[in-house]
């Protein structure tokens, strides 16, 4: 048994020069607000339906789905393992798919399974973040996070990582094109993935300005405009499922404490968002926006 325990994403890519330099405006800008989208907040943020309906047609593909994309699959999904969950039989062959329902990292990895039509091939392990199993630790991942990847024999982590892994290894439409340009492109926002979270939940804080979280807004809609389509590579992509789950919780937190619609002023972002909750794979990792809401409140704000 080799276990393999990574402590950062290996990705390397010299800025884009097209994209705005993600640096925070001065204290004198204000920020205008516009609440004048057609969409809804119900719309935009759907809950999540979990059922063991298998959905799919003769083509593998629907109209609505894009095109680097498996058959829909939805499954009933495993309840949480707790601290007095007995473990499974370890490094027996069978691929694990570790993960947390309530984490956004996990949810990356989990939406490229789904993407790949690996329901059957790899299997969800969820983990009670508030109440681990101690064997997981010990037997499974020392760095005792989420998520990680049991895959003959070895155990590997980082959601980044893994999404890379998956695609690469495993059957299925590819989720990176081959055009040279969008996959240095890919790799200079899956670097910027990380600023973009931190700048966002330094916003969180009751004294600071929403400017700051608009920042990283602008630099995403400009993103957004390089290819053609609504999505970051022109093709749905690893680029737009790591984005996904952040957004997903980002919108309605924003909209509910401070009152600001992250789609105001951005189209490009508003059309990505649309066609996001088309996704089944996407759509089926998704948490019912008050419950995101409040699970923010009381981390950040309490």
């Amino acid at each position: 048994m080799v276990v393999l325990v990574r402590v950062s994403s290996a990705f390397t890519a010299t800025r884009d020069p097209s994209l705005p330099s993600p640096r925070f405006p001065s204290s004198s800008q204000t920020l205008a607000f516009k609440f004048s989208r057609a969409y809804s907040l119900k719309r935009q943020l759907q809950p999540q339906f979990r059922s063991s309906i298998v959905a799919s047609n003769s083509s593998g593909l629907s109209p609505s789905r894009p095109r680097a994309m498996a058959a829909s699959v939805r499954e009933a999904l495993p309840p949480a393992l707790t601290s007095t969950s007995a473990p499974p039989n370890l490094f027996d062959g069978t691929t694990r798919l570790y993960i947390s329902y309530t984490c956004p990292y996990a949810q990356r990895v989990w939406i490229t399974r789904n993407c790949k039509g690996l329901q059957e091939k790899i299997q969800l392990f969820p983990i009670d973040l508030q109440d681990r199993p101690a064997w997981y630790k010990e037997k499974v991942y020392p760095p005792n996070k989420v998520p990680a990847l049991e895959h003959n024999n070895e155990v590997r982590g980082e959601s980044l990582d893994l999404m890379k892994y998956i695609d690469s290894n495993f059957e299925g439409p590819s989720l990176l094109p081959d055009d040279s340009a969008k996959r240095e492109f890919a790799e200079d926002l899956l670097t910027y993935a990380g600023t973009f979270y931190e700048t966002i939940v330094s916003s969180f804080k009751e004294d600071v300005n929403v400017i700051k979280a608009g920042t990283a807004f602008d630099y995403i809609e400009t993103a957004l405009s390089k290819f053609d389509g609504p999505f970051f590579l022109g093709q749905f992509s690893l680029v737009d499922i790591a984005y996904a789950p952040f957004v997903e919780r980002f919108q309605p937190f924003l909209m509910d404490v401070k009152n600001h619609d992250i789609t105001a002023g951005r189209p490009r972002l508003a059309a990505w968002i649309e066609e996001m909750n088309k996704i089944d794979a996407y759509k089926q990792t998704c948490h019912d926006p008050k419950e995101l809401v409040d699970r923010y409140k009381k981390r950040f704000l309490f």
